[in-house]
């Protein structure tokens, strides 16, 4: 597939950034496998992931059925410059805190993309939408739950969720951009308005801040360009380690 946005029609490269942005954040959750604070968060983050890479399964079968790529080629065989997730979801996972921020910020964006989506005027995207949306409920709820008992816990925990905060809020931004061609699916009814989705993601993440005492850093300069294919190198680096297996025995079947 073309690194270029411009080359791939405006459904396959909306369906194309959400598939990758659930891959990319199950990938980074799955890494907390065996290693998280206690061992029934190491089973929720593993089910989390699990989640994710169920439902960037689900989009790359639909955007297979356009484009005639397997779900292995899209996963396995594409460079960082081809993948189109926003950056939020390719940060390194940090200490237990910095992971469970990521995930409310992006959490709180996933559930209202995906309730709104459901009632989306492309069939394919409004099934998958059906079955994400109860999921996406359930991970800002348990993400919530986490941020509220670290920042309003010790001054250590709560010292450690504020650091989080304040260094992924400037990630937050790319989440509501709209391009050309996803304009003109938001015109068509393809896809939720940016607009009211930005408003129920920053009243959600507010009276989830307030609850764990945390302030809401400052609006400023977003980071953007993963949408276009531009991202840093902790995705080439995770990449690396996420297709080895597959690039090393190609057509490989298990």
């Amino acid at each position: 597939m073309s690194a270029a946005t411009h080359d791939l029609p405006p459904l396959v490269l909306a369906l194309l950034r959400r598939a990758d942005d659930a891959l990319v954040l199950g990938h980074r959750l799955s890494e907390w496998c065996g290693r998280a604070p206690m061992p029934e968060e190491d089973l929720a983050l593993a089910n989390l992931a699990l989640d994710q890479i169920g439902l960037a399964r689900a989009l790359f079968a639909e955007i297979g059925a356009r484009t005639g790529q397997t779900e292995d080629e899209l996963a396995y065989f594409r460079t960082d410059r081809a993948f189109r997730n926003c950056l939020l979801v390719e940060q390194e996972n940090g200490d237990f805190a910095h992971t469970i921020v990521r995930q409310v910020l992006y959490s709180a964006y996933a559930d209202s993309f995906w309730r709104a989506a459901a009632a989306s005027a492309e069939p394919a995207l409004a099934a998958v939408a059906g079955k994400a949306e109860k999921e996406s409920a359930y991970h800002l709820r348990h993400a919530a739950e986490w941020l509220v008992r670290l920042g309003d816990g010790t001054e250590e925990s709560h010292a450690r969720a504020q650091a989080a905060l304040d260094a992924l809020w400037p990630y937050s931004g790319e989440m509501f951009e709209t391009d050309a061609p996803e304009a003109s699916l938001v015109a068509a009814g393809v896809l939720p308005d940016p607009a009211p989705l930005r408003a129920a993601w920053t009243g959600t993440v507010e009276r989830i801040m307030t609850r764990a005492t945390l302030a809401r850093p400052a609006d400023g300069w977003m980071q953007t360009g993963g949408r276009q294919g531009l991202h840093g190198e902790v995705l080439g680096t995770m990449l690396a380690e996420m297709q080895s297996l597959a690039r090393a025995h190609p057509g490989a079947a298990w």
